[in-house]
């Protein structure tokens, strides 16, 4: 039905000084470079972590996390040490939520 509406002089100076801005900032390239990752580091405590494992019959990743305090992911990484000693066994799950056993 009609095309885009004429803006006004001060409108489109505005828009004029806004472009020339964003063609002046700074590029991809340098935002990324200015983000810095902090690489956080979380223990589990071993010794709450080996009981909580030592007294349930079955347990999960997201159990061992919610016992221990820390992140599923510290837990998961924790709990994939284990499985490589042979201090647990994987029983069952599917798609990240397995069920793990003491051994």
């Amino acid at each position: 039905m009609g095309g885009a509406k004429k803006k006004s002089p001060a409108q489109a100076e505005k828009s004029q000084t806004a472009e020339a801005a964003k063609k002046d900032g700074p590029s991809k390239k340098d935002k990324k470079e200015q983000k810095q990752r902090t690489n956080i580091s979380v223990i589990v405590d071993e010794g709450q972590a080996m009981s909580f494992i030592k007294n349930s019959k079955v347990f999960t990743v997201q159990e061992l996390s919610r016992q221990t305090n820390v992140k599923v992911s510290a837990a998961n990484a924790f709990l994939l040490n284990l499985l490589k000693q042979g201090t647990v066994k994987r029983i069952g799950g599917y798609s990240g939520h397995h069920i793990y056993v003491p051994s």
